[in-house]
């Protein structure tokens, strides 16, 4: 299974914690039932850490104009909204919330050149919440298309506390690589042009970099 580099501190962290646990355990030193309860307990942690910061290779929709899910878990919004930051006014914006046990990294939705890369700390308010688009911690990476430009927008959850942004303003990303993560409970809001058809209904699950969202129209169609 390949993994997040993000993840390996966490995962040797806890299977080391629960590893000694076990063996000071089984020798015979201190509380045999504390620590066995505890290496148990870390154990089951280092599952979870795997199993959170598993980064499956996705197998990209052939069409290009398709504009892929940049993460992976449930719509639970798509509406009109102002994004005067890259859009450049009203956009459409679809919204997804991804829990523990979702993928937690975040894939390009499109390919292109970054032009826009801005990082706001924040509150750390429930994810779902509307409020959280403006008081949580977020990175904004704006790509810049053919045709049209598109903004993702990676926001921290109730849990999370560490946004992973890669791509600096003036690289070139390909629809469906990898270009973040955020550790824990979170959501990502997509941006696209008012004339791109959107593909997805509030409450579809997607799957990062495979699940199609939207299909982009040519910038000079009338």
């Amino acid at each position: 299974m390949k993994l997040a580099p993000e993840g390996l501190p966490f995962i040797a962290a806890f299977f080391l914690v629960a590893a000694v646990a076990w063996a000071v355990a089984n020798a015979g030193y201190g509380p045999a039932r504390l620590l066995q309860s505890g290496a148990v307990v870390f154990g089951l942690l280092t599952v979870f850490s795997l199993w959170f910061f598993r980064n499956p290779t996705p197998t990209v929709p052939a069409d290009p104009t398709i504009v892929v899910a940049p993460g992976q878990g449930k719509v639970i919004g798509v509406r009109e909204a102002d994004e005067p930051t890259f859009m450049g006014g009203r956009a459409r914006r679809i919204t997804i919330f991804l829990n523990v046990f979702d993928v937690h990294v975040q894939r390009a939705p499109v390919s292109g050149r970054v032009d826009h890369r801005v990082y706001k700390p924040g509150a750390y308010a429930v994810a779902w919440a509307e409020k959280a688009s403006e008081i949580n911690e977020q990175a904004s990476l704006g790509i810049t298309t053919e045709n049209g430009p598109v903004l993702v927008r990676q926001i921290a959850g109730l849990v999370a506390r560490r946004i992973v942004t890669d791509p600096e303003v003036g690289d070139t990303v390909t629809r469906g690589e990898r270009f973040g993560i955020i550790r824990f409970g979170s959501r990502v809001d997509l941006f696209l042009p008012l004339d791109w058809q959107v593909l997805v209904e509030v409450g579809e699950k997607v799957r990062v970099g495979v699940t199609p969202m939207a299909r982009q129209v040519a910038a000079d169609t009338p």
